[in-house]
């Protein structure tokens, strides 16, 4: 059976994965880029280092963000959200960011790329190629599953 996820729904897949894909563009190129994230107040929160992604999000704020969650390939759910990029200029936006991530992704065995270092008084996101928090405001979601009980 293939069917449509409702708002709840929507929102437990979003709650309980850590890795979904950012799409967006330029006038002449598309990118989907891989992400953690964290589903946050209603709200996607990601960060990234500084670079392309960043640069493009602050060009076309405009994104999509798509999220799977696979049992096997007759169970699975995917979310489509339509939103806008924000960066967070302010530092306390910055650091309160950041600690959300870190707090979601601490009790997982994680590489440094996906856990935000924080140890040094919170002063990582200065260096050269920091970790830049910024968040998804969540204009529109959708989601689809299919569900079968043929057992693979």
């Amino acid at each position: 059976m293939v069917g449509q996820l409702n708002n709840d729904q929507i929102n437990r897949v979003l709650e309980t994965q850590l890795i979904g894909r950012i799409g967006c563009g330029t006038q002449d190129r598309h990118y989907i880029f891989p992400v953690t994230y964290v589903f946050h107040e209603g709200s996607v929160y990601v960060h990234s280092k500084e670079g392309l992604k960043l640069k493009i999000l602050s060009s076309n704020p405009n994104v999509c963000f798509q999220v799977d969650q696979i049992d096997n390939m007759n169970n699975w759910r995917s979310v489509l959200i339509w939103g806008k990029y924000e960066a967070l200029n302010k530092e306390e936006e910055q650091v309160a960011a950041l600690n959300i991530l870190r707090n979601r992704f601490e009790p997982f065995n994680v590489s440094e790329t996906v856990l935000p270092d924080l140890s040094a008084g919170h002063e990582s996101y200065r260096k050269e190629s920091r970790a830049v928090a910024y968040r998804i405001r969540i204009i529109e979601k959708t989601g689809r599953y299919e569900k079968s009980s043929v057992k693979i």
